[in-house]
């Protein structure tokens, strides 16, 4: 075997393994984007139209919903529907991002009530988004 020919053989192989690095780095960010979206943040109460027995809708999982909660007290600027989430969340990646590390929306102002401010570091973020754009709908 001549030594080009081991050498192509010897990039594809480290190709191949840095490619499977990568596979395993995503769905390790995805797995814990999904952690923090469904057991942290709890996205879904919100996120999500639930049914009569304020079960969420798992089909509708994250396409938005009116919400459901309301303010112990007079709030005038209570969202009243909250936006869809799953598969490309509102705003660019670098909006979302910055919305969950900082608690300022691509308005410059933060969320609408009863959204939190998050204060999520950068790769948490980065998982959560991550975790939303697998689920494409």
């Amino acid at each position: 075997m001549s030594k080009l020919v081991r050498l192509s053989l010897a990039a594809c192989f480290l190709l191949a393994a840095n490619s499977q690095d990568l596979n395993s780095t995503k769905n390790a960010s995805v797995e814990r984007g999904k952690y923090i979206v469904e057991g942290v943040a709890m996205c879904g109460r919100c996120h999500t139209p639930h049914d009569e027995r304020r079960e969420p809708e798992r089909m509708y999982w994250l396409m938005g919903a009116p919400i459901q909660k309301q303010p112990t007290y007079p709030e005038p600027n209570w969202a009243i529907r909250a936006p869809r989430i799953a598969g490309s969340p509102p705003g660019t990646d670098y909006q979302f991002i910055t919305l969950l590390t900082t608690g300022i929306s691509r308005t410059g102002k933060p969320p609408k009530p009863p959204m939190p401010s998050f204060r999520m570091t950068t790769t948490d973020a980065e998982s959560v988004l991550a975790y939303l754009k697998s689920l494409h709908r």
